[in-house]
């Protein structure tokens, strides 16, 4: 097991609104962030991104449990989110499944998130969340 993928997964869900500055020591200044609802380049829009993410809700954790270098300088972070918003399921608990794919050299440059982009957001809208609950029944 990678002990760069072990050390960012530990600093990273150590994350929180109040520590962003933290983001310094885990990116490179010219970091390409990707996840299946939004993409920014470069330090300043990542801390951009992630203040928005964290002044929506009112609770968020990631918990990893899987840490897969297959190269050097490249791994999987395997994790499941935690959060709640007041908005979004009546402020219950959403627990959402994913992975990241990083790239780095002594920080990661490349980050690529990978999960259910309607687990995570769209099934617990009011309306599109009943749209897409019947679209799934239909479905399956």
């Amino acid at each position: 097991m990678s002990d760069f993928l072990r050390r960012f997964a530990r600093q990273f869900a150590a994350l929180d609104k109040d520590h962003l500055q933290h983001l310094d020591a885990l990116y490179t200044d010219d970091v390409h962030y990707t996840d299946p609802l939004h993409e920014v380049q470069g330090l300043g829009q990542l801390h951009d991104y992630f203040a928005e993410l964290y002044a929506g809700v009112s609770e968020l954790r990631v918990d990893f449990h899987g840490f897969d270098q297959i190269a050097e300088g490249e791994g999987y972070l395997r994790w499941v989110m935690s959060y709640r918003h007041p908005r979004l399921a009546d402020g219950q608990l959403i627990r959402v499944d994913g992975c990241s794919h990083l790239l780095w050299r002594d920080k990661v440059y490349r980050h690529r998130d990978y999960f259910d982009a309607g687990a995570l957001l769209y099934e617990h809208l009011p309306a599109l969340g009943r749209a897409i609950a019947w679209l799934k029944r239909r479905m399956g």
